[in-house]
């Protein structure tokens, strides 16, 4: 009769080791919670507070009886990281949670067929809808990318593979540029473009307003990412005779992929929700425009900025229920990005 021997994991804590930790969580939010009301100190702050003192402090002792002096220090620099990760990570909940709850209620079907041509702002949230803000705003996001990412990556490449004449005023310029306000960048576009030739408001031309702010983020992001390619498949693509552009086209910016398209995905975040450039290069029109290269165009950043301007509860809910078209947008957009970067290169 033989023995099934089950596999032994000594490094999983047993169900005695977990339930201290758990005691020390529930200990912790009660004296967090009775310390708050026999105190002056009250709000959701000082609850953090207290609670991450109370059970730092707990799980310090903890740790020091049950395994010694290297554990407890363990145990007190895994708490501190922890909760430094929670505090970066709390706005963005914040800011997650408010534009779901005050832009949901402004949710209705109307929203994605109707524009605001023949409804005012101030009317009751039922009418009109963001049909030719979001034609725009898709319209402004693809123009930027067409007309950023190929200057922005080639930029790159020259930088990292070519470091030909230039390129210390090049990487000068660049980083100048990703200093520039983005009113800055509409107000060049406004006096250069709008006021000096045949062009006038419309999409291409926030697209050019759009494109000086994205250029930057793209070219200093697909430069790090270039450079983390080994030097090795470089010099591995010139041994076996390959010319210099030969061995980027076909080694390294297919081995960069991924990181080009972050750099592509962090140029969309840069510019999908400024308003600024937007203001002098648009014009805002509030009727659809399929025509990207002519008439004023809409938009979601513009739309939420019009709507907060006026000031009253419908305007205002209409601005909030823009926001989270315009999260969910970016979001949706972000996602696609990221399931089609991730596919394998094919032979």
């Amino acid at each position: 009769m033989s023995t099934e021997i089950k596999p032994q994991k000594p490094w999983q804590a047993t169900p005695k080791e977990l339930a201290y930790p758990t005691f020390i969580v529930i200990f912790s939010a009660i004296a967090a919670y009775l310390t708050i009301l026999g105190s002056p100190m009250n709000g959701k702050l000082a609850f953090a507070f207290l609670f991450f003192a109370f059970s730092t402090t707990s799980m310090f002792i903890y740790k020091f009886r049950l395994r010694g002096r290297q554990a407890a220090i363990d145990s007190l620099a895994g708490s501190i990281a922890l909760t430094g990760a929670l505090i970066v990570f709390a706005p963005v909940i914040s800011i997650l949670v408010t534009t779901i709850v005050k832009g949901a209620p402004g949710l209705h079907w109307s929203l994605f067929t109707e524009t605001m041509f023949s409804a005012s702002y101030m009317d009751p949230t039922d009418k009109g809808g963001l049909l030719h803000a979001i034609v725009g705003t898709l319209y402004l996001i693809l123009l930027s990318i067409i007309i950023s990412v190929p200057m922005g990556i080639l930029t790159a490449l020259y930088l990292t593979e070519i470091k030909g004449p230039g390129s210390k005023f090049i990487q000068f310029t660049v980083q100048a540029m990703s200093g520039v306000p983005s009113v800055v960048a509409g107000l060049f576009i406004f006096a250069a473009v709008i006021l000096t030739t045949p062009l006038k408001a419309s999409g291409i031309v926030g697209a050019f307003a759009l494109s000086i702010l994205m250029v930057p983020t793209v070219t200093r992001t697909a430069q790090e990412v270039l450079l983390l390619v080994p030097n090795d498949l470089r010099e591995a693509g010139l041994a076996m005779g390959a010319t210099q552009w030969r061995t980027v086209a076909s080694i390294v910016v297919p081995a960069a992929r991924n990181g080009l398209l972050t750099a592509t995905i962090l140029g969309v975040a840069r510019i999908a929700g400024e308003t600024a450039p937007l203001i002098f290069t648009i014009g805002g029109s509030d009727k659809l425009n399929l025509n990207p290269f002519h008439d004023y165009q809409g938009a979601l950043p513009f739309y939420v900025w019009k709507g907060l301007l006026l000031g009253t509860p419908e305007s205002i809910q209409r601005a909030w229920t823009g926001i989270l078209i315009l999260l969910i947008l970016v979001l949706t957009l972000f996602t696609l990005a990221r399931r089609f970067g991730s596919r394998k290169v094919g032979k």
